[in-house]
């Protein structure tokens, strides 16, 4: 059931106070419902069910080096920052990343906890969009205080710029919209005598089969309190990894419960403190978890339609958990394209290399050169259906970008059988992908649509979800792909 924000004001003069910098108070606003809960017995939190999907869901893991900042873009393209980095470059990286994909708003700025490599750009990230862009529709924190002058400029910013603040429990919710956002972490009372790093803001994403678990610097008492409290529904598809890998986190006992089908490391390559160290990565060896680390695969991108998983990256690095160190190091502001690794089948929980041991390349983001190419109607295994392109409308009426729903791709089963679409891929020269849920399946002579713009799927129209025109007017290339990743489709126009 998803929680209303009720207001219980708390002046924050205190907080300022401790965190060592000048300037008046501000007020933070509670969380979703918690004032109500405070006067009846407390319930037991629990973990929103997934949003149904429609559209996409991208999470993006911005190498920062040795701290953590993820940028969530939701089906209806709110935008949600989780973190901004350490504060040596002052979030010089995360609003470069910013602004090469065109974000003008920061709908919701998630604080997990006041240490300085997650907080290091946000008094410039609030700065940049208040003045410079859309601005910052709220920020969320859990109202541990630091001394850092860091921290100081944050509050100061926020007051300076008047963004809502709110003091954020377990049990609230966040409106992103089109995808179930629920804070796990941290308790009323906090845990571990109010450590910063047990009590981060830990977010869980749903999105139709797939979820996203963001836990911060949580480590032992956070991650105990975490599997008293939701059990088997902390299930993660994707999981940052704890405390940029610390063996203090990813316990036994928290792999068990939430059974990650792929982990994100984000640190630095030489890290100071080792991170990742050795415990983590063989715990998630022992699980089979595909591994990520931004140190050696730069910025990591997934996409989800709610029943797979797209995985891009800038670097072909070791994703054994094991061999993650044999990777060349990526500087953060490394200009690579993200390229295609992998496909997760949320449903079936197995992976497809896009690009692995003589398979098919991968695509780059600015990639000219085509895949092997193939007729314009290809057959399935079966050779009894056969997919073609019967129209591309690249060039939307009047103005593409408030018109997204105007430029299409018309998919047309030549065949004489249906053809089981479910888990194959469409994609452009510039390597934007669209994975089409599963259960879309073409009867012979069927069409479907593949509208660029954001609306809810039928039988006869999908829905890209992407926030700006995908196809070139003046040509572009039509690939399609398999769930195994193989060619089946490739048109020019």
């Amino acid at each position: 059931m998803t929680r209303l924000p009720v207001i219980r004001v708390l002046t924050v003069v205190i907080l300022v106070a401790l965190a060592g910098c000048g300037g008046a108070g501000f007020d933070a606003v509670t969380g979703p419902d918690r004032a109500a809960a405070e006067t009846a017995e407390s319930p037991t939190p629990s973990v929103a069910t997934s949003a149904a999907a429609n559209g996409t869901l991208e999470v993006h893991y911005i190498n920062v080096g040795q701290g953590a900042s993820t940028l969530v873009v939701g089906p209806s393209n709110e935008t949600m920052l989780i973190d901004s980095g350490d504060w040596s470059d002052d979030g010089e990286q995360v609003l470069s990343y910013l602004d090469e994909r065109g974000i003008e708003r920061i709908d919701y700025l998630v604080t997990t906890h006041a240490d300085a490599d997650h907080i290091g750009g946000h008094a410039a990230v609030i700065e940049h969009f208040e003045t410079e862009g859309e601005g910052v529709g709220a920020v969320y924190d859990p109202g541990i205080a630091s001394s850092s002058q860091t921290y100081g400029n944050y509050l100061d910013a926020i007051e300076e710029h008047d963004v809502t603040l709110y003091e954020t429990r377990a049990g609230d919710t966040i409106p992103f919209e089109g995808v179930e956002t629920t804070v796990l972490m941290p308790p009323e009372g906090y845990v571990a005598d109010g450590d910063r790093n047990e009590n981060s803001v830990v977010v869980h994403l749903g999105f139709g089969a797939s979820t996203f678990l963001l836990p911060g610097d949580t480590e032992d008492a956070g991650e105990e309190y975490l599997v008293e409290e939701y059990g088997a529904s902390l299930n993660a598809t994707v999981l940052q990894a704890g405390h940029h890998g610390s063996r203090s986190s990813s316990s036994d006992a928290f792999l068990e419960t939430s059974q990650p089908q792929i982990a994100l490391i984000s640190s630095g390559y030489d890290s100071q403190y080792g991170h990742p160290h050795e415990e983590v990565l063989q715990r998630f060896a022992e699980r089979g978890v595909e591994t990520y680390w931004t140190a050696t695969h730069g910025n990591v991108r997934m996409t989800s339609n709610g029943s797979a998983v797209t995985v891009a990256t800038q670097r072909d690095a070791p994703t054994d958990p094991l061999e993650l160190r044999e990777g060349d190091a990526v500087e953060p502001g490394a200009t690579d394209d993200l390229q295609v690794r992998t496909v997760l089948d949320v449903s079936g929980g197995t992976t497809s290399p896009v690009a692995a041991d003589g398979g098919t390349a991968p695509t780059t983001e600015s990639a000219t050169e085509a895949a092997t190419p193939t007729d314009s109607s290809v057959s399935d295994d079966s050779g009894a259906g056969a997919l073609s392109v019967a129209t591309v409308h690249a060039d939307a009426a009047g103005d593409e970008y408030d018109n997204l729903d105007d430029e299409y791709v018309v998919f047309e089963n030549t065949g004489d059988a249906a053809l089981d679409l479910s888990g194959w891929t469409v994609s452009d020269e510039a390597d934007h992908t669209y994975t089409f849920p599963e259960g879309v399946t073409l009867d012979p002579g069927a069409q479907v649509t593949l509208r660029t713009g954001s609306g809810t799927d039928s039988d006869t129209d999908l829905y890209w979800g992407a926030d700006a025109p995908v196809w070139n007017n003046g040509g572009d290339t039509v690939v399609v792909r398999d769930g195994d990743g193989e060619t089946v489709l490739e048109e020019e126009y």
